[in-house]
């Protein structure tokens, strides 16, 4: 994998000096965190506007999705896109359950800044013989414009982390091993080990790749891809398969710390959770409708497909959603995909 672009020393000190500058009400100062109850970041130098209120099993974040630290340049020659404001509301439980099914919801959390944890891509590449590979943000093939803190702009401007996010880890640890980074949206805490003490329980697959008469989506900015007898690299997703004899960690990076389960960022794939084990309930880990930017449910759409909203939302990919691919996955027309479909969906 490409090694990240480090910052300076003084980016790290100036972050770390913005955390502590940050001003915190109410905070339930418990494992280590002053972030688990509720509290206010307002940075005036970054523009970061975050509101979390906890009351009763839920909590609210409200949030602009200006981090309150350093970037890359945006637009770059991966990325095209520049950072904007958001008006965000994600509501999440406090009391998660485990709903005895993994679910892989569009938005997987919302780091402790406001802004949030988005791991998979909307790029693809698909192939007339019927495979579509998923890309994955981090890899050494395509250049997404992925910055220091594996995070990049959608075209709406959100900025989002797709894996570690070096200053953020940098600017909320104490002196505990586990950073706590952020709030799954099934209510879980997603943590990351300065140490790197949790291993993730993914390999490559060993089988060459198949497909031939591939092209790459648009936004790849490449013609033709070779794809049959290729070994699986880390280019796509499918190039990763988990195995419970591997690593410490479940197929979600998930485990029980401390008595707890908990969700780990790794510096090794998933980097950020592709699912989550607990009960998503009705924030489905997208902003909540009546927002801006929200995405509709998808219940609807998946129940005239006659499918699940998890396999749905695995066809779809991103956001933005590939709509080519997903239809082509699904087996149906993109007629007959965007038929069902709800509304305009938030692009990423």
């Amino acid at each position: 994998m490409t090694e990240p672009m480090t910052p300076t020393d003084n980016a790290v000190a100036e972050i770390k000096d913005l955390a502590d500058d940050a001003e915190v009400e109410d905070a339930a100062i418990s494992g280590g965190s002053s972030y688990l109850g509720s509290y206010t970041l307002d940075d005036a130098e970054f523009g970061t506007q975050v509101t979390v209120t906890v009351g009763g099993a839920s909590r609210t974040i409200e949030t602009n999705a200006l981090p309150d630290h350093t970037t890359g340049d945006f637009p770059n020659a991966g990325n095209p896109n520049t950072i904007s404001a958001q008006d965000l509301r994600y509501e999440y439980t406090t009391e998660p359950e485990f709903a005895g099914e993994a679910s892989s919801p569009l938005v997987i959390g919302v780091a402790v800044n406001g802004v949030k944890f988005e791991p998979g891509t909307a790029e693809s590449v698909s192939c007339a013989s019927g495979e579509t590979y998923r890309v994955e943000a981090l890899q050494d093939i395509y250049n997404l414009g992925l910055d220091f803190n594996n995070a990049h702009v959608q075209p709406t401007g959100e900025y989002h982390y797709h894996g570690a996010p070096q200053l953020l880890t940098d600017a909320y640890a104490l002196d505990d091993d586990l950073v706590l980074v952020g709030f799954a949206a099934d209510g879980y805490l997603m943590y990351y080990s300065k140490s790197g003490a949790y291993q993730s329980g993914y390999q490559l697959v060993s089988a060459a790749r198949t497909g031939t008469g591939c092209t790459a989506s648009s936004a790849l900015r490449v013609d033709g891809v070779e794809v049959h007898g290729t070994s699986p690299d880390g280019t796509f997703t499918s190039d990763w398969v988990w195995s419970d004899e591997a690593g410490d960690l479940d197929e979600c990076n998930g485990g029980t710390i401390d008595g707890s389960y908990a969700y780990v960022i790794t510096h090794e794939f998933p980097y950020i959770s592709r699912c989550l084990n607990g009960d998503v309930g009705d924030a489905g880990g997208v902003p909540l409708e009546g927002a801006e930017g929200a995405a509709p449910g998808l219940s609807e759409a998946a129940d005239a497909l006659g499918i699940s909203v998890a396999e749905l939302i695995s066809a779809l990919g991103g956001p933005p959603p590939d709509i080519d691919a997903a239809a082509k996955t699904l087996g149906i027309s993109v007629q007959e995909l965007m038929a069902v479909l709800p509304g305009p969906r938030s692009a990423g």
